[in-house]
């Protein structure tokens, strides 16, 4: 009699094999896009975050210091930004308090190097930097006083009370946004 030959050889055949690299190849080209635009919120909303925590640290410093502080966008170049206390008072800034002056380090370092509180400025903060793939699409100059109300910069350097539905101060990367709204009684909201 004949040996009887197995049959039930286990393995893979190439076929098999293909058709599962064909699954996997569809499935990472589904997700890489998926995975891409999640990073890109990923990173804008870290950028949003950090703008958000600098308006809320100018706010705190305006009220227990008891002096107005400014949050300057794309102050010196795009991209930028940097929490200044204003020169000046609120109704008689010094013309010294411009955005040229106030966002150059050289002029006026982080830190001071005087650090007399009855000297000015003195609460000036370090000049922060957004990633360099995100940027300000719509932002304007932010006061906040010592009772915590906050202004912008209506145009020509006039500080108006920021109305009560709030303005907004838009990141922008890729496509997407982010925005965080301020309003007169001081509130800063990043919308989700």
């Amino acid at each position: 009699m004949e040996a009887s030959r197995r049959t039930d050889e286990r393995g893979f055949t190439l076929v098999d094999m293909l058709a599962v690299i064909v699954i996997l190849v569809t499935a990472a080209a589904i997700a890489l896009p998926l995975m891409l635009g999640a990073m890109e919120r990923v990173r804008l909303g870290q950028a949003a975050r950090e703008v958000e925590r600098e308006l809320q640290t100018a706010k705190a410093r305006a009220v227990v210091k008891g002096h107005a502080m400014r949050v300057r966008f794309d102050c010196p170049a795009a991209g930028e930004y940097r929490t200044v206390e204003l020169l000046g008072t609120t109704s008689v800034p010094l013309a010294a308090d411009s955005s040229a002056t106030r966002c150059n380090e050289s002029d006026y370092p982080y830190p001071p190097p005087d650090t007399n509180p009855l000297t000015t400025p003195n609460l000036d903060g370090p000049l922060r930097r957004l990633d360099s793939t995100v940027s300000f699409s719509e932002a304007q100059t932010i006061e906040f006083r010592a009772n915590g109300t906050a202004f912008y910069d209506a145009g020509g350097g006039d500080f108006d009370l920021i109305p009560v539905a709030g303005i907004d101060i838009t990141l922008l990367r890729n496509g997407v946004t982010a925005t965080i709204t301020v309003n007169g009684l001081g509130k800063v909201a990043l919308q989700r």
